[in-house]
């Protein structure tokens, strides 16, 4: 096995990484930084999705696992102080891994450039700098609504308990192939209409948000801020990629819901 380590720059995650440098020597588990088999973040989620983008081209060749510094989180399994039974883990032949949905985002341009295209794990949003977005929301072609608001937040499953949650969506089991498309202060009174509710696409459709006009809009895809001219539309899709976890030891989805919003055993 290959492994590579990711990690933030905090004193502690640093520190992390050392120890599990050493046992990994210890063990004899080759460390490779061009052409791992499994990924390991040190810090929190942000560094999981950090190590996610870094690698997102050899989805079909790597896993991931996650060693949390902090409070468990939504992708990290382990805790900094189970180094050694973690390590020790890797010896054991087991090919098992758990795989979540990851979101396709398409940009398109109103020029000749030629389309950008991302994966996420968490969520895409869009939104305009200094006045109000207007945009078609389009399912499968068609024309579902005229938005007016603050932005348009997209999700993935797992994503569903970030940006998602806060402004309303719910909280979707990673099992369930669909994306969540949610409103950001959506306009509603008598002149300007939205559904007004959170919506869970199938992974057989696609939404297509079309701007209407300007040109200061922000696309994020997890935590890239993507500042582009003259946008036309971006399209999501549920992606034919997954992203795949080692499943040393997995958390059932659910207790991390209950650990992170609710009360921590």
């Amino acid at each position: 096995m290959k492994v590579t380590i990711v990690h933030n720059n905090e004193e502690k995650s640093k520190r992390v990484t050392e120890q599990l440098l050493i046992l990994l020597e210890q063990k004899q588990i080759e460390v490779s930084e061009t052409d791992p088999e499994l990924v390991i973040s040190v810090g929190g989620d942000g560094t999981l999705l950090s190590a996610f983008h870094r690698f997102n081209h050899r989805l079909d060749k790597v896993k991931f696992l996650g060693v949390h510094t902090g409070h468990l989180g939504f992708y990290t399994d382990w805790r900094d102080y189970e180094l050694e039974e973690l390590v020790s883990s890797f010896l054991m032949e087991q090919e098992k891994s758990i795989s979540y949905p990851l979101l396709d985002v398409t940009i398109k341009f109103c020029d000749e450039n030629p389309d950008r295209h991302f994966l996420a794990l968490n969520e895409s949003t869009i939104k305009r700098s200094n006045r109000t977005m207007v945009a078609d929301v389009y399912i499968k072609d068609e024309l579902f609504e005229r938005f007016r608001g603050d932005g348009l937040s997209v999700s993935t499953p797992t994503g569903s308990t970030a940006y998602n949650k806060s402004v309303g969506g719910a909280v979707i089991h990673p099992s369930i192939n669909a994306f969540q498309l949610a409103e950001i202060a959506s306009l509603n009174n008598r002149v300007f209409r939205t559904l007004g509710s959170p919506m869970v696409i199938a992974d057989s459709e696609w939404v297509s948000i079309d701007l209407r006009g300007g040109s200061d809009y922000l696309i994020t895809v997890d935590q890239l801020n993507i500042y582009q001219e003259n946008i036309d539309s971006i399209q999501y899709r549920i992606a034919d990629e997954r992203i795949h976890f080692a499943s040393y030891k997995h958390m059932h989805f659910w207790h991390r819901v209950k650990d992170a919003f609710i009360s921590e055993d």
